[in-house]
């Protein structure tokens, strides 16, 4: 009788312990089901992400996967955008994770809005109404991915183009990005903001673009004095962004002058304003990609968000990357 009595109670025991190590999993189950935290071959349902806390420290947090992708959506697109043009930026923002956790960087960078910071961009009144169909956006995509040969396509994407999108292999020298090609975009000429002119000191320029103008001529030229004469565009892209640019005898690429100066556009021309230098610019972005503009129009058309992914990275296909099948 004791040993029986003994017997049960070891049992007993090994049958809470085995609860014990499987009670997470349990939990994990029932709150998100069985693709909890696989990647790859299986749904992700958290990830880290780099963020700010209210001092300024950078610090991670884990957040939904779901929640980050709306996030970024909230980030990137204006407040008016059709269903269509939003499933296609869903589908691009998850390429783009999927691509970075191919990198094995597990914590990620993006630029995303917080629930509270997308109350504030859109208001209390049209708030969940945004954020539900996005959303929903997110969850009628899900897992669909850009697909290129045997990975994840590098997708940039731009609010709008200056009438054409920039050909990647122009931009960046390498032939590895054939589907970011040339596109003719006529209606981003009508595109919110799409010129825009600004104004800078001749010696604010110079401190701007000090750190490549002292690294291509020097301390000593790099303090001298400029006027409207020392500068001077000398080439252009086939699709008539800036390709090289004198500023007195240095010579820079459009995208270096553009980001110095925090340009819309590396598609600028110049004219003296007194003092200064008029810069005005065409388009709002760095052109190559998707134009968030073009797509939301194609969208108005009635064009899907797999025409419109198609017509701008030409040569990939949709795919599920949880079930590895292809989408026709």
């Amino acid at each position: 009788m004791r040993r029986y009595y003994i017997e049960q109670k070891l049992k007993s025991a090994a049958a809470f312990l085995i609860i014990l190590i499987l009670l997470p999993y349990i939990v994990s189950v029932f709150v998100n089901g069985t693709g909890a935290g696989t990647e790859g071959e299986e749904e992700i349902s958290f990830v880290q992400v780099k963020t700010t806390d209210s001092s300024g420290e950078e610090e991670i947090r884990e957040i939904g996967w779901t929640e980050y992708l709306v996030g970024i959506l909230a980030a990137e697109l204006p407040q008016e955008t059709e269903a269509e043009a939003v499933k296609a930026q869903a589908v691009l923002a998850r390429t783009g994770l999927y691509r970075e956790l191919a990198g094995e960087d597990d914590v990620l960078d993006f630029n995303y809005l917080t629930r509270k910071e997308m109350e504030e961009k859109w208001g209390a009144a049209d708030y969940q109404k945004i954020y539900d169909s996005y959303v929903q956006a997110v969850e009628e995509t899900d897992n669909i991915v850009l697909w290129y040969g045997d990975g994840y396509p590098w997708v940039p994407f731009h609010q709008s183009s200056n009438g054409t999108t920039r050909s990647a292999e122009e931009v960046t020298g390498s032939a590895d990005y054939p589907y970011i090609a040339v596109r003719e975009c006529p209606l981003d000429k009508e595109a919110d903001e799409e010129l825009q002119s600004v104004s800078f000191t001749y010696s604010e320029i110079q401190e701007k673009c000090r750190s490549f103008l002292v690294a291509a001529a020097g301390e000593e030229e790099a303090q001298q004095g400029y006027s409207f004469d020392d500068f001077e565009i000398q080439s252009r892209d086939s699709a008539g962004y800036v390709r090289a640019l004198r500023i007195g005898e240095t010579v820079c690429t459009g995208d270096q002058f553009r980001d110095a100066l925090s340009l819309a556009s590396s598609d600028f021309s110049f004219s003296e304003d007194g003092d200064a230098l008029k810069i005005t610019t065409t388009g709002k972005g760095h052109g190559l990609g998707l134009s968030l503009w073009t797509a939301n129009e194609m969208a108005k058309e009635g064009k899907s968000y797999g025409e419109i992914l198609s017509f701008f990275f030409g040569g990939t296909s949709l795919k599920d990357d949880v079930q590895e099948t292809d989408l026709i």
